[in-house]
């Protein structure tokens, strides 16, 4: 069975072609015109990935990222004309896991989508068993869950993933590009310094004062090593 895409666009033209191109391609795509007729068609489920335009003619696509990012961890590429790097992080920022401006390469766009297909498979395909466990933090692989104090915190599957790596190497110095390569499975180009938006925002969820983190720590100049204790003493 082909993973399904919905793709959220008012340009029919690039809708058509997008379709047709990651159709013959192995994966089934379902075009929207609008943020309601997509958003309709969100909620009736059965999608794998969104491509989202963050420019709509009833509203704005950054708007439907920060709502449904709240709701769900389905995989969101924000595919756009805006390509400055403000845009770019405040798409990050709102819960976005890929960002690519127009125009694009398909060949790219393919290649993001499989890997963010690829995160957001890990927990189905992890052992049920792999949970770790710092203190009040635990990681769940297998239900890609991550809870504080028992209670589910909201993450992204590539921020699940980032934190996964993380995790598994404690008091370890990681690298961006090592997060990276851990994370997605493979080698990458630079991923600009998106990975730090990221970081930030896992922080937000699991951190008890982000502007004093003790969990996830940044080292200058290196990279940022995960505490190996969690508790008020912790220590890296």
């Amino acid at each position: 069975m082909s993973e399904r895409v919905l793709m959220i666009d008012d340009d029919a033209v690039l809708a058509g072609m997008v379709a047709e191109y990651l159709g013959t391609r192995g994966l089934s795509v379902t075009t929207a015109g609008t943020l309601e007729q997509g958003e309709t068609l969100l909620k009736r489920g059965g999608f794998d990935v969104l491509i989202l335009d963050a420019m709509l003619p009833d509203g704005d696509g950054f708007d439907l990222c920060k709502s449904w990012r709240q709701r769900s961890s389905l995989p969101i590429l924000m595919l756009t004309a805006r390509g400055d790097e403000v845009d770019r992080i405040v798409g990050l920022e709102l819960g976005a896991d890929d960002y690519l401006p127009k125009p694009f390469n398909p060949r790219e766009l393919l290649a993001r989508l499989r890997a963010l297909l690829r995160r957001s498979q890990m927990g189905a395909a992890a052992s049920a068993g792999e949970v770790l466990q710092f203190g009040a933090l635990e990681l769940d692989r297998g239900a890609l869950e991550v809870r504080l104090n028992g209670q589910p915190v909201a993450l992204t599957a590539h921020q699940f993933s980032l934190l996964w790596a993380l995790a598994t190497h404690p008091g370890r110095v990681l690298s961006r590009e090592a997060l990276l390569e851990l994370a997605r499975g493979d080698a990458l180009e630079s991923f600009d310094r998106s990975i730090d938006v990221h970081i930030s925002r896992i922080r937000a969820a699991i951190e008890d004062d982000p502007r004093e983190p003790r969990r996830i720590i940044t080292v200058r100049g290196a990279g940022y090593v995960f505490a190996q204790r969690q508790d008020e003493d912790a220590a890296l």
